[in-house]
């Protein structure tokens, strides 16, 4: 196989991304005035702007796990035990040393066995639970009049504020890890351009050059 740039990031691939990371920045702004860690909005300003961009990020990860699925897209977040070891020891001591990034992106397989894990445990376990404890505080008036409603209102609400601070630190490690190695522009700018430098077997390389999906 041979390193090529190739457009391996669709136009809705990056309209998702990029849409995701701006809805979970104005959530994270309205949630900490909800929690009372800032006066910049009015209280009911903020509770209205919080649900209306919640709702719509739940529209669009419904969309985009349809995208996935339909386009095989989720295989790059299954993970692998697989080159874990080599990956890891990097992050926690190799690239302190200046070494080399032991993973090699292929097209099959863009993340590195640390990134589908983490991925994958994001995608699966944490989003599913501020979905979940979100609806659940939302649609409080429908079951409040439940026995012991108020308990487990403080109970999901505790939850989703757990869920929403698990979120914000894989955020702050995501952005962490993009300024080692080859730079932050370097490791933006795929999600930018949609274009990333990848090994291609000649098979795939024929087939991407066909479409005129390769630069070099």
């Amino acid at each position: 196989m041979a390193e090529h740039c190739v457009k391996v990031y669709s136009r809705f691939n990056r309209l998702w991304h990029w849409s995701q990371v701006g809805s979970i920045m104005l959530l994270f702004f309205t949630g900490a005035r909800l929690l009372g860690l800032h006066p910049i909005l009015p209280f009911g300003a903020a509770v209205l702007i919080h649900t209306v961009v919640a709702l719509a990020l739940l529209l669009l990860w419904a969309f985009a796990t349809f995208w996935l699925f339909t386009t095989g897209g989720y295989k790059q977040f299954i993970p692998r035990m697989q080159g874990m070891w080599e990956v890891s020891r990097f992050y926690a001591y190799g690239v302190f040393k200046g070494e080399e990034h032991p993973y090699i992106k292929s097209y099959e397989r863009r993340h590195n066995p640390l990134q589908a894990a983490a991925y994958f445990a994001l995608k699966m376990m944490l989003f599913p639970a501020i979905w979940i404890s979100g609806l659940a505080y939302l649609s409080y008036g429908f079951w409040d009049h439940l026995d012991g409603g108020s308990f487990w209102l403080e109970i999901i609400a505790n939850f989703h504020v757990l869920a929403a601070f698990a979120i914000a630190s894989f955020v702050v490690v995501h952005v962490y890890l993009l300024t080692i190695g080859h730079g932050f522009r370097q490791h933006v700018r795929p999600m930018v351009s949609g274009y990333e430098k990848v090994d291609l077997t000649p098979e795939a390389e024929a087939y991407f050059r066909q479409q005129g999906r390769v630069l070099d």
